[in-house]
């Protein structure tokens, strides 16, 4: 999990905007600073973009909501940083025209990951802003590539704490911009990933006796495969509905057996989210969707 303490609220408000590549005032706000004044980050927020580090764009459409990103300088000051040492600048939203046209999406993917951490804390766990990273890529080979809307973090017990369980999560928002069908497939992408070996490289000598076989590419970075979680928006309840159906019908593929009973793959409503809070008995399996389970609980058999 990651922590940034030095340089203070400045470096973490530079640090998520990276990350998050766009976040509101007040979502930076919660994300930041929730102990303080909203006045404090605005005020913290104008003298980092007099810096050259962060600038904005206004969404007159949404009461003049100011949208914040992180200018090609702040993305060269925080390159430097360990807790960014996975951050991919070809990612970073780098001006006003780009900011405007990726805002809906990406802004619903950092309201996904705010319900997260404002969730842990009132719980007691931890989740911290850096602990939710959007777009992490996950190669397939032949340059094919699973790229989850952002990998979570999230360590159910206080900091310290030595019975606490270390949970991960990749995660797909979904607002309702593809088909059924489509955002369905999703689920025959990861099971292609949790399977995935790398080929060997060209010239590399055939494995000799007592040689550990080649292993799935996705155990170099976890010690189990993430859980998969939907959250799903733009529509209403039937909407909802007609979309776990069709996650439903694709789990029910056999050749997805193996990989949904090694990874619990779960769905729910944006509005859900938010109205209960993540941890809540929400999460729909796509295998079984007439249960309701919490994501914290549904471990891997």
């Amino acid at each position: 999990m990651l922590k940034v303490d030095a340089g203070g609220g400045d470096q973490l408000a530079v640090a998520v905007l990276v990350q998050y590549r766009m976040a509101t005032t007040e979502q930076l706000h919660l994300l930041i600073a929730p102990g303080v004044r909203i006045e404090q980050t605005r005020r913290r927020l104008v003298k980092l973009r007099g810096e050259g580090l962060i600038d904005r764009v206004t969404l007159p459409q949404a009461g003049r909501t100011r949208v914040w990103f992180v200018t090609q300088y702040g993305a060269q000051v925080a390159a430097e940083w360990p807790e960014l040492r996975h951050w991919q600048p070809s990612r970073t939203v780098a001006d006003r025209t780009a900011a405007r046209l990726r805002v809906g999406h990406t802004l619903t993917v950092t309201e996904t990951g705010l319900a997260f951490v404002q969730d842990a804390r009132r719980r007691g766990d931890v989740c911290r802003p850096l602990d939710w990273i959007p777009e992490v890529y996950h190669p397939l080979g032949s340059g094919q590539a699973v790229i989850p809307d952002a990998l979570l973090y999230y360590r159910r017990g206080a900091e310290g704490d030595e019975d606490g369980t270390m949970l991960r999560a990749f995660v797909e928002v979904d607002r309702a911009t593809m088909g059924p069908e489509r955002l369905a497939a999703k689920i025959s992408a990861y099971a292609r990933l949790h399977q995935y070996v790398p080929a060997p490289p060209p010239g590399a000598r055939h494995r000799r006796a007592g040689q550990e076989p080649a292993r799935e590419d996705w155990r170099r970075r976890y010690p189990l495969f993430p859980r998969l979680l939907f959250i799903l928006d733009g529509t209403g309840p039937a909407g909802v509905d007609t979309r776990i159906h069709a996650l439903h019908a694709t789990a029910r593929q056999p050749e997805h057996a193996a990989f949904l009973r090694d990874v619990p793959v779960l769905a729910a409503s944006m509005t859900d989210l938010l109205r209960h809070g993540p941890a809540a008995s929400i999460w729909r399996p796509v295998h079984g969707p007439g249960h309701r389970v919490s994501w914290t609980h549904s471990r891997h058999p």
